[in-house]
């Protein structure tokens, strides 16, 4: 079958998915009265402001802070290890000091329907997270975060440029943090939280205290602080050589601290403002045993490899809310926002009678945000009204690199830039107008951003290039409330990702060897243009969602690819460039829902999920590589009063030769990941109403098995496959109290 006949089959599915909720209705009808489950919840990411999960048409993924606890979730990898279409990538620490980035960047970042990297939009309380960093042997990841802080995490599927403009051409997570509201219910003036816990995955510990209180009437306040102490990613590799045959993980050491404070100042009824601080910091040191050389020695051979990386994140945000009530606004929002994000490696080599190199390379976001948004909501002539929301978005980006070290490459001199210091600023004005009928919600909006990247040529050698431009992204939702039960939605969305520093000006230039990387003039922003259909029900003892989707991408960024020379030659060196050449196509779908027999709070209930996504390089008419293999969740959940245990079953589909792009593999075939199934035991014990035990049982049956995004590249000859392999049966532990 054909992708496009595929698809068109995947579309023709919805019907069925429709008859299918109708006919649930009727069983249930026939079992009983129809149970209608509780609202869907508050989210704010879908529409910049506070809003039923349920009257968003787009797909919106929640994980709260219930989910957290339980699944015992520690990272973001953690975070969408059951979502289907969504999942980071975590390769194994296996690079050198000058040569390959493969696990430099940890968890890298998020991919949502076959996009990743700097295509989705990172967020913490609105606010912009920094973006990853590659380039050659150079990576940083975007795990600036700590699990230990945040509240809730909210992943919207497909383009959000609309509302958030550059970088959301896949989608947006945006991370809450823990507010003082969640722990001074019922009159309290002082609560807070407690926990410890262990992972088995990295024989890792982890603890933390929240602590909230109400200084006042009109003021409230929080502080979180949290620690963890974690070793290496195990895998089911059994090889621990000290050479490149080792198939076991390098050892690893990695200490996190964070601390999250807050107030939170109501003088009235109508303002509110709110003051965070936030700081996460990570420390890694690497032993690479997987470097060193095996005999026979020569004088170049390495005998010594490690690694120390530093990622620091700081952020001081004010924000408010103030109710006017006036012609033209009923509620206006502000904020402003400093941030401070800082990567560092510094990498050693130690050589058999060669001079030792090391390598510091620093990477650095200091920015601005501010923004002011404005609703409106207005009665219109029957039943209809409008809600109107309009703002302004301000970004002022300095970013910085630097790299130093011993004995650097030839033809270079330390201390050396990449790419110039460059300030990147962002101005855009957003609106969308919302109009609602009892049956009916139709939402037009569209945003205008202006972007210029500033490059400054102190410190760096060729000519630096800076370049602005703008980009109108519109887009229109609509949902219909066909019964109380029941909903259909589509969605349009355009998105756009501008250009940034390193895309435009990254330079590189080995004389000797004949080939360089230069920079841009001309990159343009990349575009998509976005399509989802779908539903959702609360019916009976089922609810669901199911959607199908597909996107076109146009004037995608391909970094470093050759557009002139030829190794070895001085005179007309190899060069390479970031260029506009990509146009692509990604489709798909997925569903998820649960079947729900509890009474009371006791009961059984069988949670699900699917998806699947199709991609593909229009330019060159292969697939895309950046696509994962579907995956099928299930689950059986049983909960008491005091006590709640799930079993959840996960497929990962094999991952097919005709849905590779072979060029990524420079020697032989790519491997390919085998379908494999795991399942997974949670538990919880309530002890008392403020204490809580979760212990879970992870990869119950030591299924030996492989993620796609964690291979990309790797040869199925290679002798180390094992090495890229999930961790086996392992057992975490946590325990929680309140007070």
């Amino acid at each position: 079958m054909s992708r496009s006949n595929a698809f068109s089959h995947r579309l023709r599915l919805l019907p069925w998915l429709i008859a299918s909720a109708f006919s649930t209705h009727s069983l249930a009808q026939e079992a009983g009265p129809a149970r209608i489950a509780a609202l869907g919840e508050i989210v704010v990411s879908g529409t910049r402001s506070e809003q039923s999960r349920d009257d968003i048409p787009a797909t919106v993924e929640v994980i709260d802070r219930q989910q957290i606890e339980f699944e015992q979730i520690h990272d973001i990898r953690d975070a969408v290890r059951d979502i289907p279409n969504v999942s980071v990538r975590r390769a194994p620490a296996r690079f050198g000091l000058a040569t390959g980035n493969t696990g430099r960047d940890a968890n890298a970042g998020f991919n949502i329907r076959g996009l990743d990297g700097n295509r989705v939009l990172l967020m913490t309380d609105g606010i912009r997270m920094p973006r990853s960093y590659v380039f050659s042997a150079n990576a940083f990841g975007r795990d600036y975060f700590d699990l230990g802080l945040i509240e809730r995490i909210e992943i919207i599927k497909g383009p959000v440029s609309a509302l958030y403009g550059s970088d959301g051409l896949a989608g947006l997570v945006n991370f809450i943090t823990r507010q003082p509201e969640s722990f001074l219910a019922d009159g309290k003036t002082f609560g807070g939280s407690a926990n410890v816990g262990y992972s088995g995955d990295n024989n890792g510990w982890q603890g933390g205290v929240t602590m909230a209180g109400k200084a006042s009437d009109t003021v409230s306040w929080l502080i979180s602080a949290n620690g963890s102490r974690t070793h290496e990613l195990e895998n089911m590799g059994t090889n621990y050589a000290r050479n490149s045959d080792r198939t076991a993980p390098n050892p690893e050491l990695s200490n996190t601290q964070s601390l999250l404070a807050k107030v939170v100042v109501t003088p009235n009824a109508d303002l509110t403002h709110n003051l965070t601080f936030e700081h996460v910091a990570r420390s890694t040191g690497y032993d690479l045993l997987s470097g060193i050389s095996k005999p026979p020695l020569t004088a170049t051979s390495v005998i010594g490899l490690g690694a120390l990386t530093n990622l620091q994140r700081d952020r001081l945000t004010w924000d408010g809310r103030l109710r006017v009530n006036s012609v033209l606004a009923d509620n206006v929002l502000g904020y402003l926002s400093y941030q401070k994000a800082d990567s560092r490696e510094q990498a050693w080599e130690t050589r058999y009678r060669s001079a030792t190199r090391m390598r510091d390379v620093d990477y650095s976001e200091n920015t601005w945000q501010a923004g002011l948004q404005a609703d409106k909501t207005l009665r219109m002539s029957g039943d209809w009204s409008q809600r109107i929301t309009y703002g302004f978005d301000y970004t002022n980006t300095q970013v910085e690199n630097l790299q130093t070290g011993l004995v650097p490459p030839v033809g270079e001199v330390y201390p050396l830039k990449r790419f110039p210091d460059t300030t990147e600023k962002t101005a855009a004005f957003y609106i969308q107008d919302e109009f609602i009928h009892d049956q009916w919600s139709i939402t037009p909006g569209v945003r205008f951003d202006h972007f210029d990247i500033d490059a400054d040529q102190a410190g760096f050698t060729p000519r630096a290039v800076s370049l602005s431009d703008s980009a109108v992204s519109p887009k229109l939702g609509v949902l219909f409330r066909a019964t109380p039960q029941w909903t259909l939605y589509g969605n349009y969305a355009a998105g756009f990702k501008a250009p940034n520093a390193f895309q435009v000006n990254n330079f590189f230039e080995n004389v000797v060897s004949g080939y360089r990387t230069i920079p841009n003039p001309n990159l343009k922003p990349e575009t998509s243009q976005n399509f989802e259909l779908g539903t959702r029900g609360r019916v009976g003892i089922l609810n669901f969602e199911a959607a199908v989707f597909t996107g076109t991408y146009d004037d995608m960024i391909e970094n470093d690819r050759q557009v002139s020379g030829v190794f070895g030659s001085r005179t007309n060196p190899a060069t390479f460039q970031s260029v506009n050449i990509g146009r692509a196509r990604i489709d798909g779908f997925e569903f998820k829902g649960e079947l729900d027999w509890t009474r009371e709070g006791t009961g059984f209930s069988l949670p699900f999920a699917y998806g699947r996504t199709n991609g593909e390089d229009r330019t060159a008419n292969v697939p895309l590589n950046s696509v994962e293999p579907e995956k099928f969740v299930a689950g059986l959940k049983y909960q008491a009063p005091t006590w709640t245990v799930r079993l959840d079953a996960v497929h990962y589909a094999a991952k097919k030769r005709s849905d590779v792009d072979p060029a990524e593999v420079t020697t032989g075939v790519q491997f390919l990941t085998p379908s494999a199934t795991t399942l997974d035991l949670n538990a919880q014990w309530r002890i008392r109403r403020d204490l809580r035990l979760n212990v879970a049982l992870i990869n119950v049956t030591d299924k030996k098995y492989w993620m796609w995004s964690d291979v990309r590249g790797l040869a199925a000859s290679s002798p180390v496959v094992d090495a890229y392999t999930q961790p086996g049966r392992h057992f975490n532990v946590s325990l929680v109290a309140d007070f």
